[in-house]
């Protein structure tokens, strides 16, 4: 499995406040940006594999809503979670 619990909470810790701290926007963008990152591997060896491809998008999507509420929000945290992730704009 390529996300197990102690990778979850270790992901947690580095981005919440603390590694109970699950819903804040911060903690859930890593999440949200560590799976991305890893179903876009698989589906650069699986090109026709398409419920995939729409799982990534849709986490695309989510991740994409948090930013932007994150950026309307507290633009610190914004541009501080961009730059730790090395996410673009």
């Amino acid at each position: 499995m390529y996300l197990d619990a102690q990778k979850k909470q270790e992901i947690f810790e580095k981005h919440g406040k603390s590694n109970k701290n699950t819903g804040s926007p911060e903690s859930q963008i890593a999440l949200f940006s560590y799976r991305i990152s890893h179903l876009t591997k698989h589906l650069k060896e699986n090109k026709k594999d398409y419920s995939t491809q729409t799982a990534l998008i849709k986490l695309v999507g989510k991740r994409r809503s948090l930013l932007n509420y994150l950026k309307n929000n507290d633009v610190l945290r914004y541009r501080a979670i961009i730059k730790e992730l090395a996410l673009r704009k």
